[in-house]
Order: C-alpha cells, then structure tokens, then sequence
C-alpha cells in the first residue's frame, strides 16, 4: 500500500509572533542550515512518499524559493511530484481558518492521487520516522484514523493545541482530549495522522460544506464522544523537538547540539535534505574564538563566538561576542558589539559596540532586515 503526503504550513504562524511575519512556519529557519519543512519532506521521501501537497495560505514566497522544483528532495523526477496548493486555486473564496477548509483547497490534488492513503503533517515537529511502519500499524489496526504520537518527559506542559491521548494494551486510543493533559500515561500527538483517502474527502466534503474547520476538534474529537470512530495510535520511540512557540524554538536549536539528538534526528541512512547552496567554507580569521557552536558555510568570523547557532553568509567583526544566540542568514556584527540571549533574523545588521541581552527563557528578537545602532 502506498500514501500521499499532505503539509500544512501555515497553520500554527500566530505562535511564532515576529518570526513569521514575512514567511510560513514551513520555512522557519533550523540548525544552522534548515527550514522546519525539510524534516517532514525528508521523512515522507525517506518512507517513500513521493507525491506531497504543500498547503499554503499567504508569506509562502520564500518557501516557493526554498523548495523551488523539489530536486533536493528528489521530488523532480518522472514519477514524483510535488505540489504547491495556494489559497483560491480551486476556486474556494475564502482563506482557510483550520486544516479540514485547507484540505477543501487540496481537493482537487486528492481526487487526482492514485495512493490509497493520506499522510497529513504540521511542520514544527522535528524528529527523524519512517513512516511505512505507521502505515504498517494502522492498516494492521483497522482504525479509521492513525494519529502518530509520542511519550513526553512527566514535566511536559501542555500546549493549547496538543492532541493528547490514552491508549489501551492494543494500541486503540481510550480516551482523547485537546489542549489537556490527561491522567495515566498519555501520548502526544505529532501533528501527524494517517488515513484512507477517499475517506479523507468524504470527510472534507460532509464537514466542510456545514461550516466545520478543524480536523482534530471537529471531526475527530466530535466522533470519538459519540463512538464513531475508531482511532490508533502508533507511538514513535525517537527524539522528537516540537516549536510551539519562539522560546521552544530557540530551545531547541540547541539542542540539536547534543550528540545523541543529533545522531539520532540527522541519521546517515536516512538523512534530512536541504536546498543546496554553493558557498565557500568558512573562514576563521586570525584570533577569532569559537567554541560549542554550529557554523553554516559562508561565514566569516573575526570575533568571539560561544554556544551559538551561526547560518550562512554570517559576518562577526573582530571585537564583536556572540553568546547563546542564533545568527540567521546574511546577518552582520559589527565590532565590539555584545550579544547574549538573541535571535537575529535574516539579513540584519547590528552595529559596532551594539548590546543585546536576553535570558534564556526570554531572547532578544531582532526582525528580519533591521538594523540595530550601537551605543
């Protein structure tokens, strides 16, 4: 059996305040040379998923950069496909408030796929999965929906949006709730559900078409109080990084940092792809420092860099310290200037004997392009 891939992303761009101000949370850069949507288009091609819609709602101009034809992600051959599916291209007139009204977009991409089953994926979830033993595990199951979830440490607090759930010794989801996190030992969902097509566009048909919006809430929280779905539940035993908001996503850059994440997210047989870029290496000038940091190609360094995620074509001065920070593409510190605790957006430049202090639990964001002036 065989599915198609479907990815959000756009759907959680509000929890990223500033960050997505002028692109989707798809194309959030990551780890020094990523975006948030190689993760989940490598796992769909390392699974063998090779037909994938990418739903978009608006800012998707740099992820139609990003993703271009989809050769990195080897989407660009005779028998894989990728598909962009902007909003109004079906004729829908309004923009979508929720993933069913985005799946109504798709439509037209769904009756047209020849895959019995449907892979739908959010993009802030970083992890590493085969997906062919998911597929395994619902059509074993006979469920009506697979969710892909995983066990979070005891002192996980739960997101608003979270799809937490209990299961019993078969792996039949027992009890559900959104946005709660429930007694006994509850999985959390992976923004990541499998189910058979056809039943996927009745589903869009029937809710849609009577107002409803939201998969998770409307469908399948509704139908599992009434018992009228059956939902399975595959737990995935791997690392698993979810951004839910900025400070998450500044966490968790660094923690990919940590050899066993990783080994384990970045893995040599099922590696993760990336638009490739033909830069230089880069260059450490004479009596720079860097230490326990991440480094992109491009990159000149003169100054003093510490625990730090640097992306590509990154300038530091000579003079300039850059400490528990992320330096994103293109961006410039000029001498002398002090930064602790940030995250520098794309193609902004902070002037010599600038300061910028964070905390850990609260980093300076500086917007993409700004310029910040020294003292």
């Amino acid at each position: 059996m065989k599915m198609c891939g479907i990815v959000f992303s756009n759907i959680y761009d509000s929890t990223m305040g500033e960050l997505t101000a002028h692109r989707t949370v798809a194309s959030m850069p990551f780890g020094g040379r990523y975006r948030f949507i190689d993760f989940v288009l490598s796992n769909m091609v390392n699974s063998g998923i090779y037909n994938i819609g990418v739903i978009t709602k608006y800012n998707y101009q740099s992820l139609m950069d990003h993703l271009g034809a989809g050769r990195e992600w080897d989407l660009g051959r005779k028998n894989a496909n990728l598909y962009i599916l902007p909003p109004f291209g079906t004729g829908v007139s309004n923009v979508y408030r929720g993933n069913l009204e985005a799946l109504n977009n798709a439509m037209t991409f769904l009756n047209a796929t020849k895959p019995d089953y449907v892979l739908m994926c959010d993009t802030t979830v970083i992890c590493n999965i085969d997906y062919d033993e998911a597929l395994q595990s619902h059509i074993d199951s006979g469920a009506d929906v697979t969710v892909i979830a995983n066990n979070e440490i005891k002192s996980y607090e739960c997101d608003s949006n979270d799809f937490v759930i209990t299961v019993d010794e078969n792996g039949v989801v027992n009890d559900l709730a959104i946005g709660y996190m429930l007694d006994g030992k509850p999985l959390i969902g992976m923004g990541m559900f499998i189910i058979a097509r056809k039943t996927l566009i009745n589903i869009i048909e029937s809710y849609v078409s009577r107002g409803r919006y939201s998969f998770e809430k409307d469908y399948l929280l509704s139908r599992f109080v009434d018992g009228s779905v059956k939902i399975n539940a595959y737990e995935f035993k791997g690392h698993v990084l979810r951004n839910h908001n900025t400070l998450s996503y500044f966490k968790n850059n660094f923690k990919i940092m940590n050899e066993e994440i990783r080994a384990d997210i970045f893995k040599s047989d099922a590696p993760i792809y990336t638009k490739i870029r033909d830069e230089a290496p880069s260059y450490y000038h004479e009596g720079c420092q860097v230490k326990e940091c991440t480094v992109a190609d491009g990159c000149n360094i003169y100054g003093r860099v510490d625990n730090s995620i640097i992306f590509r074509d990154v300038v530091i001065e000579k003079g300039a310290t850059v400490r528990n920070s992320i330096i994103m593409q293109g961006s410039r510190i000029g001498a002398g200037a002090n930064i602790n605790y940030a995250i520098i957006d794309k193609n902004v430049t902070v002037s010599p004997t600038a300061e910028l202090m964070g905390a850990s639990s609260v980093p300076v964001v500086v917007h993409k392009g700004d310029t910040v002036n020294g003292k």
